[in-house]
């Protein structure tokens, strides 16, 4: 008996990786681009076995259509779009894949947004296809060497930042995280301090109900006038209207995001504001990283088909 494993909002160039994995067990991969069909995604997952999700939603109602269901993959780490109660009410095995190189990727696509934002690598751009030359007079840079560098959330991806940037001659790092006692490495300070002291501050922490909006216009307003912003974690980390008042204003000298609050982002505040540096939430992203994530959630599937207890579980 064919047994199915479903894809839900497929975005990968094939599943060839999937089908040698889960093939040699019975089972057919299937996909379903259910974007806006409601309908579409309940009817793909109710006899499912396996459900693979990347970014959309999985709220308790889809949930409750998985009659077949016992693993559901997310493929990368974030799990905050997925009703996890629900999932365990249903018997429903929740996995992730913790392992799949994000630190490498991220923190190079971090570093790349802080040159850009400290660099002024975007409104130069700009400025030269516009015919003009050697602003810099006109838009001052500061020296990266001997900056302070602040970290919200002190996990792998901002420690590997850290040992990038101690090669642009950075040695003063402080960091917020209130799941860490001591740091061999950063100096622990509190909230206000971080905004304080940061004259680059980036943000690596998942987007809890706690942190929601935790870079407000209050945080704004401590931080330093030439201090510069980069997200690549959670755009709900970010008041994004009170984040483009502050660049737009001078209070904040620039910003660089990778990821929104709703994505993507349409009629977003951050658009038009000079200063603020925007990408796709690629910064996971290279040919590499993909490889790595849809094996990896391929056998967190295989563990659970086969019974066994999945390396990355959840829930």
């Amino acid at each position: 008996m064919t047994r199915k494993a479903v894809v839900i909002e497929p975005g990968y160039a094939n599943y060839d990786l999937e089908r040698e994995i889960l093939g040699p067990l019975g089972f057919e991969i299937v996909t379903c681009d259910g974007a806006g069909d409601r309908a579409a995604l309940e009817a793909a997952v109710t006899d499912a076995e396996i459900i693979f999700v990347r970014d959309t939603p999985v709220d308790g109602g889809l949930i409750s259509k998985m009659e077949s269901a016992r693993g559901l993959i997310r493929y990368g780490i974030g799990v905050d779009h997925i009703d996890l109660t629900a999932a365990k009410a249903m018997g429903i095995i929740v996995a992730r894949v913790n392992d799949y190189g994000a630190d490498i990727e991220v923190a190079d696509h971090t570093v790349a947004l802080l040159l850009a934002a400290v660099r002024r690598i975007v409104s130069r751009d700009r400025d030269v296809r516009n015919g003009a030359w050697q602003v810099g007079q006109d838009e001052p840079i500061r020296r990266i060497a001997g900056s302070t560098i602040g970290f919200l959330g002190y996990g792998r991806i901002a420690r590997a930042v850290e040992t990038r940037m101690r090669g642009f001659g950075v040695d003063n790092f402080i960091a917020y995280d209130p799941f860490l006692k001591t740091s061999t490495s950063a100096e622990l300070v509190g909230l206000k301090e971080l905004a304080e002291r940061s004259d680059v501050l980036t943000l690596h922490a998942p987007a809890t109900e706690e942190n929601t909006g935790i870079i407000n216009q209050d945080f704004l307003e401590r931080m330093q006038p030439h201090a510069i912003l980069v997200n690549t974690a959670r755009g709900l980390l970010i008041d994004e209207a009170a984040l483009a008042d502050a660049v737009e204003s001078g209070r904040v000298r620039a910003a660089a995001l990778d990821v929104f609050t709703t994505e993507p982002p349409r009629g977003n505040p951050l658009f038009g504001v000079d200063g603020i540096t925007l990408s796709d939430h690629s910064a996971w992203y290279s040919e590499g990283t993909v490889a790595a994530i849809q094996r990896g959630a391929a056998l967190q599937a295989k563990q659970i088909a086969e019974g066994e207890e999945p390396d990355f579980r959840v829930a």
